[in-house]
């Protein structure tokens, strides 16, 4: 499976000969375990790499995790292969995943699969065809109605076991299988997929004997010839590029000894275009003050500092040079942002201050693409890295400072599998690696400020923008008083239409923000009054206009833009609701000589879709750009002059106990964009709700005045930051068994809360159905789960899982475990 070196084989130190070791699966199971590693494999089997293992019938891809002591099991199973020439992450990260593991109560070998890049694991595919004595089977008709829907599916095609499943609509015992395949009506075939990705070789050339004769070569071999002599070797790609018979003519300069062919190891390029390298900027005082302290810290033990800085006031700027200063001391660098739109941002800036020294990491790269950056960090060939979440897991063997961008987005949130915070997460691997923890935000979340009022965080403040420019002026405007006009009236007020036509005139740049996509959220029957809804979700469907199509945000789902009412029939279908494509076609209306660009998830679906909408307003080829909360976050453009926020109550009402905080930080964002250069700027902040002391807040950008207000409600509504939650998601197909499970998990936390360990320290809020009870076809419900601290929360839980596992395991309904929620919907 590897190329083995010569020098691999050499033995260093204890993990070079490892006889026993723990191996983490790449399954969902909890438990690692301990194999055997055979001689002609010991000194390959290194912490870090992969491991190709039996278990049970399978072939599987395990993480070598180190040494075993666990040996008291039976017969203990050799490993078949090692899967990697080198390790994949050091042995310092190991103690980061089984933290993580345990928090998050995920198996380990999921965690790590979760961490590396896609693409590299192996496993054992089982190919199910039927045999001659199963087709005669079938003739004499003596089989159970299933084996006979089985058999009958099979002599079409043979296919994969999940596929048989899939055709026959239900779930196939493994006792069944088993049992046809002893009778030999079946046969399982079984083989080794799954692995996508690796390193990339490229052919090279270079010249082996510059003394050989060449009086006898043509011309354009000649100039093979002193090209080589000039650059020692080259990839033949580029060697073409210079002469284009070079290809066909190298065959035969090898054949006569002058030059050697061969493959090497090349990385993938994630990077666009080359970039101006740029110098330190002056410091303002207290950009000097962050800097100095965070550079004390360095090499001192943990410490976690909150940059709370206003929007403009060179929080980058203070990144940078406490990265110079750590690269000096030859310590290495994590930079988390939270959406890969802003990773583009970032890299420039440290590409042009430390050039080939940074890695990417984020889903937007090619498979090989991630590999490559990953195998670059783990060869300690770069020494920062760049990326969104999944960065975190960057494989540095000494990383000394992590530093999370706009701490307070829920981008930093993953939401599926699992469910982890990249933020928190930052702060342990920090603390694991006995670095420095930086986190970086104008509107800082209520968690972390709190974090800096009990002291647990060091506080450094940003309160002036750089240059002395000024924040942007302000003007609310109250939309309870345009309820009433119909047409484009109602969401483009006279105050926003007369600062966007000032601003086209001084040819500045204007960004309008809607944190909804789509032209239309939620379309009606006008003759019946019935909404247009998902058929798999209960939630009405977008119109997409540019799509012709009614879309499901949530699942997908698609009907034709043509589609008439699917209760009564009816082909008038009154548009009602708002989104960023009703807004572009409103102004384009309004200013057909505007140069207007919309950016939100429609826009973005090409690879590099993204970055081409931002250069326009770097270009300044873009007048007005209109997005959603991508355009809010990190952007700096000095063209921009105009804000406009054309309804800051969206998020306001959501069914979640931080609503208001996520209004606020998102207005107060989108709000910064505006004015970071030499011309004042402006927000006109369109709002329903003028009085609410979020929207005052942001407007005074005043994040301590919100914070004093919110951290009332939250102290007595005993919620985070006072309490810690874990929320049980509970989802399955039918309707019934997901509700008698969800009442059945209920009754058994009501009963392990009685223990006299958790009456006066859990508290137990539901099961109820979800805001929103149905999603792609699966009903859902939920239940909350409320404690004074983590440990006993923890402990409810892991009995909960552990000691009750039998009455709580299902194959029609599941149960997914998310600590510290983000997202109650």
């Amino acid at each position: 499976m590897i190329q083995r070196k010569e020098k691999e084989i050499m033995c260093q130190g204890k993990s070079a000969c490892l006889k026993y070791i723990e191996v983490a699966i790449a399954l969902p199971v909890y438990n690692t375990f301990t194999y055997r590693v055979p001689e002609n494999l010991s000194f390959f089997a290194k912490i870090g790499k992969r491991a190709l293992v039996p278990f049970g019938r399978r072939r599987v891809t395990g993480y070598i995790l180190g040494p075993s002591e666990d040996m008291d099991h039976g017969e203990i199973k050799l490993i078949l292969d090692i899967l990697d020439e080198t390790p994949l992450f050091h042995s310092s990260m190991i103690p980061f995943f089984r933290w993580i593991a345990d928090y998050y109560m995920y198996p380990i070998g999921e965690v790590i699969k979760n961490a590396l890049p896609g693409g590299l694991n192996l496993y054992d595919f089982v190919d199910v065809a039927i045999t001659e004595k199963g087709k005669n089977a079938l003739i004499k008709d003596n089989l159970t109605p299933l084996q006979n829907e089985i058999l009958c599916h099979l002599k079409l095609k043979s296919c994969g076991l999940k596929t048989l499943c899939a055709k026959l609509k239900s779930q196939i015992p493994n006792s069944l299988i088993q049992a046809m395949e002893k009778q030999n009506l079946i046969i399982c075939k079984r083989e080794l997929k799954g692995k996508r990705t690796g390193p990339k070789m490229e052919r090279y050339v270079s010249m082996i004997n510059p003394g050989i004769s060449t009086d006898k070569l043509s011309a354009q071999k000649m100039q093979i010839l002193h090209v080589l002599r000039d650059e020692g070797e080259i990839s033949v790609k580029k060697l073409a590029e210079i002469i284009p018979t070079a290809t066909r003519l190298i065959k035969p300069l090898e054949k006569a000894g002058y030059i050697s062919i061969f493959n090497k190891r090349t990385y993938r390029d994630p990077f666009g275009e080359s970039i101006i390298p740029d110098n330190p900027y002056n410091l303002t005082k207290e950009q000097e003050k962050a800097v100095s302290t965070v550079i004390d810290l360095l090499g001192k033990g943990f410490a976690t500092c909150l940059l709370a800085g206003v929007t403009g006031s060179g929080k980058t700027e203070v990144y940078l040079q406490i990265a110079a200063e750590a690269i000096k001391r030859k310590i290495s660098v994590l930079i988390l942002v939270p959406e890969i739109v802003l990773i583009s941002q970032m890299e420039r800036r440290f590409r042009a201050r430390f050039g080939d020294c940074v890695a990417l990491l984020h889903s937007r790269l090619s498979a090989g693409e991630q590999y490559d950056q990953w195998m670059r960090i783990a060869r300690q060939e770069v020494r920062i890295a760049i990326g969104a979440r999944s960065a975190l897991f960057a494989p540095f063997a000494d990383m000394g400072i992590v530093i999370v961008d706009e701490e307070h987005d829920t981008s930093y949130k993953q939401e599926t599998g699992l469910c982890y915070n990249a933020r928190d997460l930052a702060i342990v691997r920090a603390k694991l690696m006995n670095g420095v923890a930086l986190l970086g935000s104008a509107t800082p979340s209520i968690q972390s400020y709190y974090n800096v009022k009990t002291k647990k965080f060091i506080e450094l403040t940003l309160t002036k923008r750089v240059e002395k420019r000024p924040l942007p002026e302000i003007t609310v405007v109250d939309l309870r008083k345009t309820r009433d006009v119909r047409g484009i009236g109602y969401f483009i007020t006279s105050e926003l239409y007369k600062a966007l036509k000032q601003t086209l005139s001084r040819g500045e740049q204007t960004i309008l923000f809607l944190n909804r996509r789509g032209f239309a959220g939620f379309p009606v029957c006008a003759s019946c009054g019935a909404s247009l809804t998902c058929k798999n979700c209960d939630i009405s469907l977008t119109l997409h206009q540019k799509a012709n199509a009614y879309k499901c945000h949530y699942c997908g789902y698609s009907l034709a833009g043509t589609s008439n009412c699917s209760k009564c029939g009816s082909s008038k279908i009154k548009l009602l609701g708002l989104g960023t494509e009703k807004v572009e076609e409103a102004v384009k209306h309004l200013f057909p000589d505007a140069r207007v660009a919309r950016l939100d998830r429609d826009t973005i679906g090409k690879k590099h879709a993204m970055l081409s909408i931002l250069k326009g307003i770097k270009d300044h080829t873009t007048d007005i750009l209109i997005g959603t909360q991508m355009v809010a976050k990190g952007h700096d453009f000095p063209n921009i002059t105009l804000v406009g926020i054309i309804c800051a109550d969206l998020s306001l009402n959501f069914p979640d106990f931080r609503a208001g905080e996520r209004t606020f930080q998102l207005l107060a964002q989108v709000s910064g964009r505006a004015g970071r250069g030499t011309v004042p700027g402006r927000v006109i902040l369109q709002t329903y709700n003028p009085d609410h002391f979020s929207i005052e807040a942001a407007k005074n950008q005043d994040f301590k005045a919100f914070y004093n207000k919110e951290i009332v409600f939250r102290k007595a509504l005993n919620y985070p930051p006072f309490s810690r939650i874990i929320l049980l998601k509970i989802s399955g197909k039918d309707i019934k068994k997901t509700q008698r499970y969800a009442m059945d998990v209920g009754d058994l936390c009501s009963e392990l809360k009685n223990n006299n360990r958790f009456v006066k320290t859990v508290e137990i809020l539901g099961p109820i159905t979800a805001p929103l009870p149905r999603i792609a076809k699966h009903f859902r419900w939920q239940i909350l789960i409320k404690g004074l601290s983590a440990e006993h929360l923890h402990g409810f839980v892991h009995q909960l899982l552990v000691k009750n596992r039998e009455r709580i395991s299902s194959r029609d309904v599941k149960m997914v475990i998310d600590v510290d929620p983000f997202f109650m919907m």
